[in-house]
């Protein structure tokens, strides 16, 4: 019997636990289509050892990386408008990145590439300061206290991600969700390795003119929810 779902490509890189879904309703054929076809040629394989993303992307000035991309609207936007740049996105859920391969196939990006896993295993491997901005936009916020310690933002990642943004570096983080917001700004405030770039409260509370919109954000705002938007720089 034919199988309906599409497969992201298989990654050797052990699984460890992952807490949310990998797939929702399945795929029009259109988008499973890409996924057999367009992922397979953007898709990020580890094996096991150092990776510097600037391989990824020969002739790139820069690698801009994004974790949990959605549909992927905000990263399509900023390869479009900086094809000087190598952007890596990363997401697990399949949905998500079908959405995504559609919006390259259309602006015909070839700056882009897709970890299409868990992007701790990318983490663990990426080359020490190869990152010249690094995007968290709208993340789960997994609200329960209980479920505090599924949150990206905590200091073992923070760890990871200062050692791997080079010196000058950004690093954006949007929410929208009130609890993660002062999360964010707890966790950030205890770095010394980050300095905040708002200088007053428009610079964090409205979105700035080089932010692209998501899909998720304008749904966010629809309900009536105020997105928050972060930016850092690695000192």
């Amino acid at each position: 019997m034919k199988n309906d779902h599409a497969a992201a490509p298989e990654n050797t890189a052990p699984r460890r636990n992952f807490y949310g879904r990998r797939q929702g309703r399945p795929l029009r054929e259109n988008r499973k289509r890409l996924v057999e076809e367009l992922l397979p040629r953007l898709a990020v394989r580890l094996d096991g050892v150092a990776l510097d993303p600037a391989t990824l992307f020969p002739g790139k000035t820069g690698v801009w990386m994004e974790i949990g991309f959605g549909g992927g609207e905000h990263m399509a936007a900023q390869a479009a408008a900086h094809p000087e740049i190598g952007y890596l996105g990363c997401e697990i859920f399949l949905n998500g990145i079908a959405s995504a391969l559609a919006h390259v196939d259309a602006g015909k990006l070839a700056n882009l590439r897709i970890y299409p896993e868990d992007v701790r295993d990318l983490l663990d491997v990426l080359a020490p300061a190869s990152l010249d901005r690094l995007f968290l936009l709208f993340p789960d916020p997994w609200p329960k206290a209980r479920h505090a310690g599924r949150r990206f933002v905590n200091q073992k990642n923070l760890d990871r991600v200062a050692e791997l943004l080079k010196p000058g570096a950004e690093f954006r983080i949007g929410s929208d969700d009130p609890t993660y917001v002062g999360w964010v700004m707890m966790h950030m405030s205890r770095r010394k390795d980050f300095a905040w770039t708002a200088e007053r409260s428009g610079d964090w509370l409205n979105r700035p003119a080089d932010w692209p919109a998501s899909r998720y954000e304008q749904k966010a705002i629809k309900q009536g929810r105020k997105p928050h938007y972060f930016i850092y720089r690695r000192i």
